[in-house]
């Protein structure tokens, strides 16, 4: 039979391991952390990442645990419009908002005969085209015709196989929180209204979760910082945060007054300079790949990482489905590799391009980003003729 191993139990190998057990492939998921967890956040969905999770996983049941996110806008922090709402154009999926709860329970529902292993620390790789790929943890082996990198931006499989991709800062710091719908405020009506703000230096994104998220509902925020990410408690964080947005247009001062310390999930945000040299890499019979933040990790400007993530795992399952290993199987690893690497470096420019409008400061830097976002919101929103949300699933 087939083998794979995954290395990571987060959204894209929980992912990858599904589709690959529903292949007929034996799989074997690798986890650092004592027990497979969701984060405290939510995740947004565009229509490409939502194309590619129902190409992975058609009864997936996405739709009962997906929001419909509404496009509220962009303004200032007094409340004035840089970009008004606009009705969705396009007959596309629309955007979703899920709680990473929900989706992680899809996720491992949907694993199949795949074993997950918790508290297995990977601390060598091996991968050479004279032998199948291992990976190890200073007690155990494991040896595969499939390696998949989904360990996240500090993937020790890409260390081996791509070392000149380093992670570095982005510049500024993030923090996220889920407000339960018990505790969300309750604004124009009873809506808790969506849409983001952008300062001079600071952003802050506020999305409705829908009754069933997380069988709680309530509001996910985002707020980001220029600057690097605080070393205090998430108590002195969150005074510094109300401190910060203080003045700012509502729901924003609400939904921070709302939140509490154990609701808060700082970030320092970082991103993969340069990208890997390559996305897959043979070695006898088979091959290793890299996916999600092991691949592409980038700042969130966009939303894109987890739908790029997704997009990965339906390119990989396409490619290796009736796949053996062999010629057949490192065919699959190379061909992954010309699928993966160009959309993603034109994903990561554009959110390149992105940040340098969201982190403006200065006068003049605050004059040309507003009137750059007359342009550049169409691409925010994934709008179906857009081409980084317009992308569909390999046959």
């Amino acid at each position: 039979m087939r083998t794979a191993v995954v290395v990571g139990a987060g959204m894209a190998g929980l992912a990858a391991a599904g589709a690959l057990s529903r292949s007929g492939w034996r799989v074997t998921v690798l986890e650092r952390s004592e027990r497979v967890a969701a984060p405290a956040a939510a995740v947004v969905l565009w229509p490409n990442g939502l194309r590619a999770l129902e190409s992975l996983h058609p009864d997936g049941g996405w739709t009962a645990i997906a929001s419909p996110l509404p496009d509220g806008g962009v303004r200032r922090p007094d409340g004035q419009w840089l970009v008004a709402p606009r009705p969705r154009a396009g007959s596309g999926p629309a955007p979703v908002v899920v709680h990473l709860e929900d989706l992680f329970d899809a996720l491992v529902a949907g694993l199949g005969d795949a074993e997950v292993r918790t508290g297995f620390d990977v601390t060598t790789v091996r991968v050479d085209r004279r032998r199948r790929p291992t990976v190890g943890d200073g007690r155990t082996v494991i040896e595969a015709d499939l390696l998949i990198a989904a360990d996240g931006i500090d993937s020790r499989v890409r260390a081996a196989v791509a070392p000149e991709a380093v992670a570095v800062g982005s510049g500024f710091a993030a923090w996220q929180a889920v407000i339960p719908g018990f505790r969300a405020p309750r604004l124009d009506g009873d809506r808790c209204p969506a849409g983001e703000t952008l300062g001079a230096g600071y952003r802050f994104v506020a999305m409705p979760l829908g009754d069933r998220a997380g069988g709680r509902g309530g509001v996910y925020w985002v707020a980001t910082a220029a600057g690097a990410p605080r070393p205090e408690s998430p108590a002195t964080q969150l005074a510094l945060l109300r401190r910060w947005f203080a003045g700012w247009h509502e729901p924003v001062g609400a939904l921070l007054d709302a939140t509490r310390p154990e609701d808060l999930v700082p970030q320092g945000v970082r991103e993969l300079r340069p990208l890997p040299r390559a996305y897959g890499f043979a070695s006898a019979g088979g091959g290793v790949v890299l996916i999600g933040d092991a691949a592409h990790a980038m700042p969130h400007h966009l939303g894109q990482g987890a739908c790029l993530a997704f997009e990965d795992v339906a390119t990989l399952r396409s490619l290796t489905a009736t796949a053996e290993p062999g010629e057949g199987l490192i065919a699959a690893v190379e061909a992954y590799d010309r699928l993966r690497r160009p959309r993603t470096t034109t994903v990561v420019r554009r959110n390149r391009r992105m940040s340098a409008v969201v982190q403006a400061r200065g006068r003049l830097a605050l004059r040309a980003r507003d009137a750059a976002l007359h342009h550049m919101r169409p691409r925010m929103l994934g709008r179906h003729l857009d081409p980084v949300a317009d992308w569909t699933p390999p046959d």
